[in-house]
C-alpha cells in the first residue's frame, strides 16, 4: 500500500457529519502521481441525511437501505498521508485517524491569494478551463472529488512547488499555507497577525477551542 491516498467523503452534513459515500484513490509516488488502486463506496448512515447535504451530492437515504453501515468504513492499512480539499472536514467524518493531513484547499489559498475562490471547482476552472466543465459536472461525487483533485494536486505540484520531492515535504508546505497570516474573525478580521495588539493576542490564547493553526500563528 503507498503511503499516500487523495480521499473524500459525501455525508449526511455539517453537524456530526457520518459518512454517506466515500472513495480514495492510492498515489504510486509524488513523482507520477499515477494511481495504483481506486475505492468507491456508499454507506448507509445511523440518522438521515440533511436536506441541505441531499441538495448537494444528491444521495438521498433511500439509496443507502442496503449499504454497509457507516461505521464500517476504515481506511486501508499502511495510509500515512490524506490527501483533499478541506481534508479535516472528511478526517472527522471517519473519526479523526492517526495520518498526517495534506490540505489542497490550504495550498491553494496560500499560492494563489488573488483569486475570488479557492474551492476545488472554482481551482479546475481557473487552472484547467478547456476540460472543466466537464470535470465539474459530478462535483460532490466523492469519486469524482478525488480525480479532481488528483488534477488540482498536479498543478500545484508543477506550477509552484517544483522542488518538493516527498509526501512529507509536501505536509510540512500544507501545515505552513495553514497559519493564516491575518486575522480570521473578531474585531481585528482581516488585520495582519504581527499587527494584531498583544492584549488581544494574549486574550485570545486564553480562550477555549481556538484554532491551533490560529495558535502558531498568535505564538510565532
Amino acid at each position: 500500500m503507498s503511503k499516500a491516498i487523495i480521499f473524500d467523503t459525501e455525508t449526511t452534513g455539517i453537524n456530526d457529519p457520518e459518512i454517506v459515500e466515500a472513495a480514495w484513490i492510492e498515489i504510486a509516488d509524488l513523482a507520477s502521481l499515477d494511481v495504483v488502486n481506486v475505492f468507491h463506496e456508499r454507506y448507509k448512515p445511523s440518522k438521515p441525511i440533511q436536506l441541505s447535504a441531499m441538495a448537494v451530492h444528491h444521495i438521498m437515504d433511500e439509496d443507502l437501505v442496503d449499504c454497509p453501515p457507516s461505521s464500517t468504513f476504515q481506511l486501508p492499512d499502511g495510509v500515512e498521508y490524506l490527501i483533499g480539499h478541506n481534508v479535516d472536514f472528511d478526517w472527522t467524518a471517519i473519526g479523526n485517524p492517526d495520518v498526517k493531513r495534506i490540505c489542497t484547499l490550504a495550498l491553494s489559498r496560500s499560492l494563489w491569494p488573488e483569486l475570488e475562490s479557492h474551492n476545488q471547482s472554482s481551482m479546475i476552472y481557473f487552472l484547467h478551463r478547456s476540460i472543466a466543465r466537464d470535470l465539474c459536472m459530478h462535483a460532490h461525487s466523492a469519486r469524482a472529488d478525488v480525480d479532481g483533485n488528483r488534477l488540482l494536486l498536479m498543478s500545484i505540484l508543477k506550477d509552484k512547488l517544483k522542488n518538493v520531492s516527498s509526501w512529507e515535504e509536501l505536509w510540512l508546505c500544507s501545515e505552513e499555507a495553514r497559519i493564516p497570516k491575518v486575522m480570521p474573525f473578531g474585531r481585528h478580521r482581516g488585520t495582519p497577525i504581527k499587527d494584531v495588539p498583544p492584549d488581544y493576542r494574549a486574550w485570545l490564547l486564553k480562550q477555549p477551542d481556538v484554532d491551533q493553526y490560529l495558535i502558531k500563528a498568535l505564538t510565532q
